[in-house]
């Protein structure tokens, strides 16, 4: 089988890949492009731990053919913090122990980035169902919830 060139914008660089025209934009990400940040969970679009942004809207990588990001602008987790540090997202989630065993923040986090993007002030309800795609067995949500809603206040440069 013929593979497809590729030439698309992860994290503001341009990479050009080669691939399949089954691959999953997930595999391409980790295992041709070493963007391992973005997590393999279900590789069925149901836990979020692959969770990236296409063109600004937040979808599950798992689920995206790589041929389809020709062209298009991909954020992942690696893209979320800066050479200066962390993002306020990456600092709450650590002042909250918003994580545990890891598999889901990154998903987490790049849902939460997407979510205050659209909506900077959002109520918990709101938050709450925005992540409601991204799974976590270990913490319970509540500490997650609150990592994102004090971070949406620190970035409006309000105190929680």
């Amino acid at each position: 089988m013929a593979k497809i060139q590729v030439q698309t914008t992860i994290n503001g660089e341009t990479f050009d890949y080669l691939c399949d025209g089954q691959q999953s934009l997930l595999s391409v990400l980790r295992d041709e492009l070493g963007l391992t940040g973005t997590k393999e969970g279900c590789s069925t679009g149901d836990c979020g731990a692959c969770s990236i942004t296409l063109d600004g809207q937040l979808v599950p990588s798992c689920l995206v053919l790589a041929a389809e990001a020709q062209g298009r602008e991909i954020g992942t987790v690696e893209g979320v913090s800066s050479a200066t540090g962390l993002h306020p997202i990456q600092q709450k989630f650590l002042e909250h122990a918003a994580l545990q065993c890891g598999v889901c923040t990154p998903g987490l986090i790049v849902a939460t980035r997407a979510l205050l993007l659209k909506n900077p002030n959002p109520t918990e309800a709101e938050a709450r169902y925005y992540l409601a795609g991204n799974l976590c067995r270990c913490t319970g949500y509540d500490k997650i919830i609150k990592a994102v809603l004090d971070a949406a206040a620190s970035m409006r440069g309000e105190s929680a």
